[in-house]
C-alpha cells in the first residue's frame, strides 16, 4: 500500500516556494493527492516529517554507500601522508596511543553523529539539527552559523583533497626522476585538472555512481594489504616494539610530554575526519534512517582500523626518519614514498604500491564534491545562501545539483589560484577543514545531551495516531537508550571539545608564519561572515528549514 500525502502551504519556520502548490500569493492553495509505491513509503515518510519533498533520486544501498564514505575518509591512505606530524609531537609511541584515543573518539562521536542522522536523514545534516534541538529563542541564528560553518568546512577538504593528489603526484615523479623539481604552477596545473574531472564525474557519472563505489571499496581494502604486506614483509630493517611502543618526542619543545601527545592528535583525527558525508548524502540513499548511521558507523569502524594497522606498519618499519626526512619525496612533504622504497627495493613497485594511494585520493575529490554540493543544494533550499534559488535547483533528468557543484568547483579553482604566489597562504585558507566541522558536530551532540537529559525526544511508540508537526523530536530506528545512550553523548562531546582545542595548536612553541595554525582566525572570520550576513540580510529571509509538505497522520 501506499501512503497518501497532502502538500500545501504553510506558515510558522517556511512557506512553501514550489509552484504546484500555491497558485499566487494570498489564494487558496491546491492539495495534491500522490500515491507512493510502498519501497519508498518510509523514505518519504522520513522526509515529509522533516517538511521535506523528495527532489533527488534515492540511488545508494548500504553497500555503495559505504564505499562512499570510505572514498571520502581514505583513512589508511592519509595516515602515511601524515604521519610524521605525529612523530615530530609525541614520537612512535605517543602516535600509536594518541591514534588509539582518536579510534575511540571519533567512533563515540560518529555513533551519536548517526543517531541524529536516523532522527532527521537530511542532507542538511548539522544545520537541521541545530534548528531542531536548540531552544526556539535561537535555533533559527544558530542554525544559519551552523550553516556556513559546514559548507565552508566540506569546501576547504574539497579544495584539500585536489590538492593533496595533485602533490602526491609531482612527488612521485620525483621519486622516479630524482633530478625533477616540481613548482607551484605544475602543482596548480594539476590540482585544476583534478577538480575538472571531479566535475564531470558528478555531472556525468552520477547514474553510476553507485555501481562505481563498489569498485572503489574494493580497490580500498585489497589496496591495503597490497600496500602493507610488501611493506612489512620486505623492509630489510625494522623497530623494536619497545622503541615503538616506549619512545616519546616532544619536538614542539610544549612545556609537558602529555601536552605534546595532544598537539599530534590532530594528525589522527585528520585521518578519521568526514564520515558525516553520509548524513549529507541522505537524501539519495534509500532506507535512509537506517542506512545511513549504520554506514556512519561502520564507516568509523573499518577505516579506523585499517589505519591503525598502516600506522603501526609505518612506525616499526622507518628505522631513520632523519634519513626518509632529506630524502627528495621528504622534502616535497610525503617522506612515506622513500620509507615504501627503501623497503621494497625497487622503483615499479614502490611506484605500484603508492599509485594506489593516488588513486584513491582521486576519487576521493569526486566525493568530496559530491558531498559538498548536498550541503550548499540544501542550505539553498532553506534559503540561506545567496542566489539561494539558483543552488537550489536540480537537473531535471539526473536530479543532481548542478549549480551547486559548479559553485563549489569554481571556489576551489579561484582559490588554487594563490598557492601559484604563496603555498603558505593557501594552507592558511584550507585549515578550516578540522575545526569547523568539528565544531559543528560538538555542538549538535551538546544539543543532543541537552535534549536527552531533559527528556524531550520521543519514542516513536509515544507518536502512535498523533498528527506529526514538521521537525519533531522522536528518536529513529538507531538509538542507544538510558544511561549508555547518556554516557557516550556526553564522551563524545568531550572529545569533541578536546578536539576544538588542540587544532588551533602550532606544531611548536614559537612557530614562524609558515609553520603557525591559522585555523583560528580562519574560523573566526567565516563565524563574523556569516553574523554580519545574517543581521544586515539574511534574517529577512532565513526562517529555519523550509517547510514544504504539511505534516500529516503516520499510522
Amino acid at each position: 500500500m501506499g501512503v497518501s500525502m497532502e502538500l500545501h502551504n504553510v506558515n510558522g519556520h517556511g512557506s512553501v516556494d514550489s509552484k504546484n502548490c500555491v497558485d499566487e500569493v494570498g489564494k487558496t492553495p491546491h492539495v495534491i493527492e500522490s500515491e507512493l509505491p510502498s519501497a519508498g513509503q518510509r523514505d518519504a515518510q522520513a522526509l515529509a516529517r522533516l517538511g521535506k519533498k523528495p527532489v533527488l533520486k534515492r540511488r545508494f544501498s548500504f553497500i555503495a554507500m559505504l564505499g562512499f564514505t570510505c572514498t571520502v575518509l581514505v583513512t589508511w591512505e592519509v595516515i602515511p601522508i601524515i604521519y610524521t606530524t605525529g612523530l615530530t609531537n609525541g614520537g612512535t609511541a605517543g602516535f600509536a596511543y594518541s591514534y588509539l584515543f582518536a579510534l575511540v573518539g571519533s567512533l563515540s562521536l560518529f555513533t551519536v553523529l548517526g543517531e541524529m542522522a536516523s532522527i532527521a536523514p537530511t542532507s542538511g545534516g548539522q544545520y537541521h539539527w541545530t534548528y531542531m534541538l536548540a531552544p526556539a529563542s535561537c535555533r533559527k541564528f544558530f542554525s544559519y552559523i551552523m550553516g556556513w560553518l559546514v559548507i565552508c568546512g566540506w569546501q576547504a577538504l574539497v579544495a584539500s583533497s585536489a590538492y593533496l593528489s595533485a602533490n602526491l603526484i609531482l612527488a612521485l615523479v620525483t621519486m622516479n626522476n630524482p633530478g625533477y623539481a616540481p613548482t607551484q604552477w605544475q602543482g596548480t596545473l594539476l590540482y585544476w585538472a583534478l577538480m575538472g574531472m571531479a566535475i564531470l564525474g558528478n555531472l556525468y557519472s552520477s547514474s553510476i555512481l553507485p555501481k562505481l563505489e563498489f569498485f572503489v571499496l574494493a580497490l580500498h581494502i585489497l589496496g591495503f594489504f597490497a600496500f602493507l604486506i610488501p611493506m612489512v614483509y620486505m623492509s630489510p630493517q625494522k623497530n623494536t616494539s619497545t622503541e615503538v611502543w616506549t619512545q616519546f618526542n616532544n619536538g614542539g619543545d610544549w612545556p609537558t610530554m602529555a601536552l605534546s601527545v595532544f598537539v599530534g592528535l590532530i594528525g589522527s583525527v585528520f585521518a578519521n575526519n568526514g564520515t558525516d558525508c553520509a548524513v549529507h548524502m541522505a537524501e539519495e540513499t534509500k532506507g535512509a534512517d537506517v542506512v545511513i548511521p549504520w554506514c556512519v558507523v561502520a564507516t568509523s569502524a573499518l577505516n579506523g582500523m585499517l589505519g591503525l594497522g598502516t600506522l603501526l606498519s609505518l612506525l616499526y618499519v622507518t628505522t631513520d626518519i632523519d634519513a626518509v626526512l632529506e630524502s627528495p619525496t621528504g622534502q616535497l612533504g610525503f617522506p612515506f614514498m622513500q620509507v615504501v622504497l627503501d623497503s621494497v627495493g625497487s622503483y615499479p613497485g614502490a611506484t605500484v604500491m603508492i599509485s594506489i594511494v593516488i588513486a584513491m585520493f582521486i576519487f576521493a575529490v569526486i566525493a568530496f564534491l559530491a558531498t559538498a554540493s548536498r550541503i550548499v543544494f540544501a542550505f539553498g533550499r532553506d534559503k540561506g545562501l545567496p542566489f539561494w534559488q539558483t543552488m537550489a535547483k536540480v537537473h531535471p533528468k539526473t536530479a543532481i545539483p548542478n549549480y551547486a557543484i559548479y559553485v563549489l568547483a569554481g571556489v576551489a579553482c579561484l582559490v588554487g589560484i594563490i598557492n601559484i604566489g604563496s603555498a603558505t597562504a593557501f594552507n592558511i585558507i584550507l585549515s578550516i577543514g578540522i575545526s569547523s566541522l568539528y565544531s559543528s558536530y560538538t555542538i549538535t551532540e551538546a544539543l543532543l545531551l541537552w535534549r536527552r537529559v531533559r527528556g524531550d525526544i520521543r519514542k516513536p511508540s509515544e507518536m502512535a495516531g498523533y498528527t506529526w508537526q514538521a521537525n519533531e523530536l522522536v528518536w529513529g530506528p538507531f538509538h542507544i537508550p538510558g544511561v549508555l545512550g547518556i554516557a557516550l553523548n556526553a564522551w563524545a562531546v568531550c572529545y569533541g571539545t578536546i578536539v576544538i582545542v588542540f587544532c588551533f595548536f602550532p606544531t611548536t612553541v614559537s612557530p614562524d608564519a609558515e609553520h603557525m595554525n591559522w585555523a583560528c582566525l580562519i574560523t573566526a572570520a567565516v563565524i563574523f561572515f556569516a553574523v554580519a550576513y545574517y543581521l544586515l540580510y539574511a534574517k529577512k529571509v532565513y526562517q529555519g528549514p523550509v517547510v514544504e509538505i504539511a505534516p500529516y497522520q503516520i499510522s
